[in-house]
């Protein structure tokens, strides 16, 4: 409790003035005024976070939190629990959407068992296991108070340690079978809106099976009462190790004034979690992507972003966030190499701030 404390009471707002000089130097760009439009408020938005007019990020990070979830017995997902262990293997081995994708973009990978139910040793796995999933939240909480705080500060803690490590750009991911059933159950304790707003088909099911999902889930609401001004609360009775934990990263960035990535609904349920927390938060997200699950767009709606692609994407993983990587960084080649208007021997005084019109 005390690092929970530390972190969501010491999140600061943005720096005005860094954004004031960031906007004056990009309107001094050999270009027309906001001509490169959601690039340069992105470099605003940055210089606000960090503190610095020109930022590199040479090492970048996508933390991936794996954990199970005792609600898949209740027949919410296709794909057999015995997954989450399969492809946190896979990530260590490099071979997933996510990794290759992040491997394009420079990026690198770190996984965590925060709640996987399996015995997993693996070379390069984090292992901060809390228990061996969750319990079936259709029959009760998920998790006691205790582990929700305990798998908040997990979050909080890796991004401290890598931030100490040089990382200064992050990404969130996840790996854990039935997590689009509790990152549903979360958004729908959070914003009261119903099943058929919320819920998604997730990695696959029929026409039943994606009835049979949604009743669970209105189930779990209605067995557990969570209570909506209450994030823990929330977390602890229908959330998931990996959304918590999560949650933490998102906590521990904003502490540490870093730029971290939302990539598609679990990573965003998540983000709404740590929202809850302390909105100050939301000032250190990036959107990467529109997820075709359908609470996503309802996340986004009360966080007040904008997701930077609409791409059809559904796979999770943390798999959107290379691909905002390689924005954010265009964004912050333009501020920090353009030559100016006066370096390029362009005079200004027939220009227009298209920005107005």
């Amino acid at each position: 409790m005390e690092l929970y404390k530390k972190i969501t009471e010491g999140i600061g707002p943005l720096y005005g003035q860094n954004m004031r000089e960031a906007s004056e130097r990009l309107d001094k760009l050999a270009k027309p005024i906001g001509s490169l439009g959601k690039l340069e408020e992105l470099a605003v938005r940055i210089s606000g976070m960090t503190g610095r007019l020109f930022n590199s990020f040479d090492k970048k990070v996508i933390i991936i939190m794996a954990a199970d979830n005792g609600v898949v017995e209740e027949g919410v997902s296709s794909c057999p629990p015995i997954v989450t262990t399969i492809q946190t293997i896979n990530f260590l081995k490099g071979v997933t959407g996510v990794c290759v994708l992040s491997k394009h973009a420079g990026a690198d990978i770190r996984v965590v068992d925060i709640g996987i139910g399996s015995d997993l040793e693996h070379p390069g796995l984090i292992s901060r296991k809390i228990r061996k999933g969750t319990s079936n939240m259709a029959k009760g909480p998920a998790m006691s108070r205790e582990e929700a705080y305990k798998a908040i500060e997990t979050g909080m803690e890796i991004v401290s340690q890598l931030v100490g490590e040089g990382y200064g750009l992050f990404g969130t991911g996840e790996m854990g079978i039935g997590n689009t059933s509790t990152s549903s159950a979360v958004v729908m304790a959070f914003l009261g809106c119903n099943a058929d707003a919320a819920v998604g088909k997730g990695a696959g099911l029929t026409e039943e099976g994606f009835r049979n999902k949604k009743d669970v889930i209105s189930k779990a609401i209605m067995v557990n009462g969570p209570e909506p001004n209450d994030p823990i609360d929330v977390l602890s009775k229908v959330g998931g190790f990996d959304i918590a934990g999560m949650a933490g990263c998102f906590l521990g960035a904003a502490y540490h004034r870093v730029p971290i990535v939302i990539d598609g609904f679990i990573s965003a349920a998540a983000a709404l979690a740590a929202y809850r927390i302390n909105p100050g938060v939301r000032d250190f997200m990036i959107a990467s992507h529109c997820s075709e699950e359908p609470g996503y767009d309802l996340i986004i709606k009360e966080l007040g972003l904008e997701p930077m692609l609409e791409l059809g994407m559904r796979l999770g993983e943390g798999s959107g966030c290379p691909l905002a990587f390689n924005i954010i960084e265009a964004a912050e080649v333009i501020i920090s190499e353009m030559a100016t208007l006066e370096e390029a021997k362009i005079e200004d005084d027939f220009l227009i701030d298209i920005r107005e019109k």
